[in-house]
């Protein structure tokens, strides 16, 4: 990783105190459980998001972005390439200061409509395994 990435990677984390996980899973064996339950251990508040409802991670998951209540730091996306646009979108209008796009996610029109929203925009990456990677903390631990 150049020294660039590397800086920008080390202020979101940094700066960050607030993650809204869109695609939070209940399922222990999902990395949209793990990850997350990774960065809360960490110390990051983990908002999650999920349609269905319920309680993740001991928190009441929001049925969208749109429901939860601000300061939102990071808006985590474990969902399909093809909603990226749309969740974009409605990072910009939280008032999220950077989309993080989880490995396999990849969309150049969000990163472009959260970029131009002044959004800080991080794709095909994953928040916890790059966490352990910038060397602060161990890392998520597989199932």
């Amino acid at each position: 990783m150049d020294d660039a990435l590397r800086d920008k990677l080390l202020r979101i984390y940094a700066e960050s105190k607030t993650i809204a996980v869109v695609g939070a899973s209940a399922d222990e064996a999902k990395p949209s459980f793990r990850i997350p339950r990774y960065l809360q251990s960490q110390g990051y508040l983990i908002r999650p998001v999920n349609p269905r409802g319920g309680i993740i991670l001991g928190e009441r998951a929001a049925a969208s972005l749109a429901d939860l209540q601000p300061p939102i730091d990071v808006v985590d996306v474990f969902r399909p390439t093809a909603e990226a646009p749309g969740i974009a979108r409605q990072a910009v209008a939280a008032g999220a200061r950077v989309l993080w796009l989880q490995s396999g996610i990849e969309s150049e029109e969000a990163r472009r409509l959260a970029e131009d929203a002044g959004l800080t925009v991080v794709m095909d990456r994953c928040m916890g395994a790059t966490h352990a990677e910038l060397g602060l903390g161990p890392g998520p631990q597989r199932p």
